[in-house]
């Protein structure tokens, strides 16, 4: 199986990154009615967005299935996509940066930083853009279920990136001594995590993992938030925030589930404003999961707006 996957990506390599992507994101958006899992898809759209009619809640997940799609596919190309020179930042590329100067303070500030992302458009990118920098960054992931994909995943993430993190059991003691000896940590939050804390997202409480707020807590360290946007011509950009300023407790310390909430209204407002190229077929909602108690303790019904510090 693995070398039919190798075999797979090599076809994708020879036919270049665009010829890729199209191919890939026209296969899934064309079967997308047909993949029993579109149905959480149309169902997350519409509570999330319950004023859009049903043609455009449609028209959104067949944008999300064709954006998956060409990730998918660009997974062949990672070592190559990213080709953005901060140097000479005129020149033609695929790949455009905002805050670019906050990579760099991190990297000088000869401190640990943690930087949370999400699933939108090409979400590999923001690690290879730290590697392409010299930021000592550990992205921690989620290996694919299956065994052969997720192999040849991990080759194709070892060439292109910095450090590699599995999130399974034990890992955080892997993530803590990365920020124990002055490193950054990367990840996505934007994922069901059974053990989480609550938090509102789109309007629904949520599980979301707090590993990030209680590494903030313990280092005192700067967070910042990275998305990528997929733009028209097979371009990409990549913008990364200022730090920003978590809410606190009456001891001055971090408050965990109040960070979690600020981390995820940021990426709220990412999903909002590119719906059609985030993961909607995530089972992200779980309200039977949620406890009773649990949900009294968290604001569910009100979002957290970022606060950023100036820089």
């Amino acid at each position: 199986m693995i070398g039919v996957i190798r075999t797979l990506f090599a076809g994708l390599r020879l036919l270049g990154p665009e010829r890729s992507s199209d191919l890939g994101g026209w296969l899934l958006k064309t079967a997308s009615p047909l993949i029993p899992v579109n149905r959480v898809a149309l169902a997350n759209l519409r509570a999330a967005f319950p004023e859009k009619d049903e043609a455009e809640v449609r028209r959104i997940a067949r944008a999300a299935w064709e954006n998956l799609g060409r990730t998918a596919a660009e997974y062949a190309h990672l070592k190559t996509l990213f080709d953005y020179d901060y140097h000479n930042p005129g020149a033609d590329s695929r790949v455009e940066v905002t805050g670019i100067e906050h990579f760099i303070a991190l990297k000088d500030d000869d401190r640990p930083g943690l930087i949370f992302s999400a699933h939108l458009a090409n979400w590999e990118l923001p690690a290879i853009c730290a590697a392409a920098y010299d930021l000592e960054t550990t992205a921690v992931f989620r290996a694919p279920n299956d065994p052969a994909i997720a192999a040849v995943v991990h080759e194709i993430r070892s060439g292109a990136m910095g450090g590699l993190a599995a999130a399974k059991q034990g890992a955080a003691f892997a993530m803590q001594g990365v920020l124990e000896h002055g490193g950054h940590l990367g990840m996505l939050i934007d994922q069901h995590f059974t053990r989480g804390v609550v938090v509102p997202f789109m309007g629904r409480p949520a599980l979301t993992n707090p590993i990030m707020g209680k590494f903030a807590r313990r280092f005192e360290c700067p967070v910042h938030g990275v998305r990528v946007i997929r733009l028209p011509d097979h371009r990409f950009r990549l913008e990364l925030t200022p730090p920003l300023d978590l809410p606190r407790d009456a001891n001055g310390e971090i408050d965990v589930q109040g960070a979690m909430a600020m981390m995820t209204a940021v990426v709220e407002g990412w999903v909002r404003e590119y719906p059609e190229q985030w993961l909607w077929m995530h089972r992200r909602w779980r309200p039977k999961m949620i406890s009773a108690a649990a949900l009294a303790k968290s604001d569910h019904g009100r979002a957290t707006a970022p606060v950023f510090k100036a820089t």
